[in-house]
């Protein structure tokens, strides 16, 4: 789940879909853990604990907003297709696109961007 965690700003090789995806439950996991005291702080109607929650929130989006980059430009490598790709993202409905290729099985031999991921 935290591979990419490890593989910080790695944005050559290949990521194969469970490493992306278990990454992406991970991602998933600890906002909803991150939700909870903002939730509580918004019920209680306490500033303190809502502004802390979204405090640890910036800060777990900021230290984790690479990861999330290279995880993806690494599963589009492993589709065969560019990194470049990722900046389909900021076009409406580029981020479908991204979606379809997080989805599709990698090309099952070595590719340009390195040799099958280890894995299922």
């Amino acid at each position: 789940m935290i591979l990419p965690l490890k593989r910080y700003a790695q944005f050559e090789g290949r990521a194969n879909r469970r490493e992306y995806w278990m990454f992406q439950l991970f991602l998933l996991i600890v906002s909803a853990v991150l939700a909870v005291p903002l939730i509580a702080g918004l019920v209680m109607q306490s500033d303190v604990l809502g502004i802390g929650s979204i405090i640890l929130f910036v800060v777990f989006w900021l230290a984790t907003f690479v990861p999330v980059i290279a995880v993806t430009v690494r599963r589009l490598h492993d589709c065969n297709q560019s990194g470049w790709m990722y900046l389909l993202a900021f076009v409406p409905f580029g981020g479908l696109v991204i979606f379809v290729f997080a989805l599709l099985p990698g090309t099952p031999q070595e590719n340009v961007y390195g040799p099958v991921p280890a894995g299922p």
